[in-house]
């Protein structure tokens, strides 16, 4: 793609961050498209960006970790959800000095794992979690397989993302207690409690997961 674009553009320049950092954290021009992965280059104003390990300290550059972001842009947290607010929205350890409002400075821990390269510049490397991304829309397939486990027709259920002809979908996998419903009856239980973008395109019984 970069390739592409580089053809087609007077400039080309990778964004990255998430939605909990004000949506842009991260930007690199991009002049070379051969080198893979592409970089997302160092942190905007007022931002700061921390790859951590499992303990919380930093790493070195070349080491992989899982990316922090703190700064201003960092939001207050998630409407109505104190229990994901703390897991994911932490005091700073590493503060440059007040935000603004006199809030704590803050970091959003992204679940993304990256790297510092020996340029300064940022390389994402996927996940640390179970996230998915489809379409643009980020999906926890937890969330969906805890609507279909409600159902008591359904003992176990894992969702993932699966391509069909180059098309990725969400396909849930599962495992009856007793005997099996009707696909459209579970996905009509999941229309009235998921949105949309989270409906699996496949609803797959098996006599149990592998």
């Amino acid at each position: 793609l970069a390739a592409a674009l580089l053809k087609r553009g007077a400039e080309l320049w990778n964004m990255y961050g998430p939605t909990e950092t004000t949506i842009w954290s991260c930007c690199a021009q991009i002049t070379d498209a051969s080198a893979a992965p592409i970089p997302v280059g160092r942190p905007i104003g007022n931002t700061r960006c921390h790859v951590l390990d499992e303990h919380g300290q930093l790493v070195p550059r070349g080491v992989r970790g899982e990316l922090w972001i703190g700064g201003e842009g960092v939001a207050c947290g998630y409407h109505a959800r104190p229990a994901l607010t703390a897991e994911r929205f932490i005091t700073d350890p590493f503060p440059c000095g007040a935000t603004a409002g006199g809030h704590p400075p803050r970091m959003y821990r992204t679940g993304d794992r990256a790297r510092w390269r020996s340029d300064g510049q940022l390389e994402i490397l996927g996940r640390s979690d179970f996230q998915l991304k489809l379409r643009g829309f980020r999906i926890e397939p937890g969330e969906i397989e805890a609507v279909l486990l409600a159902h008591p027709a359904v003992a176990a259920a894992v969702v993932v993302l699966r391509e069909f002809a180059g098309d990725p979908r969400l396909v849930a996998f599962m495992v009856a207690s007793g005997a099996e419903v009707p696909p459209a009856q579970l996905l009509a239980q999941l229309r009235k409690r998921l949105p949309e973008y989270m409906l699996p395109s496949e609803l797959v019984w098996l006599a149990e997961l592998p």
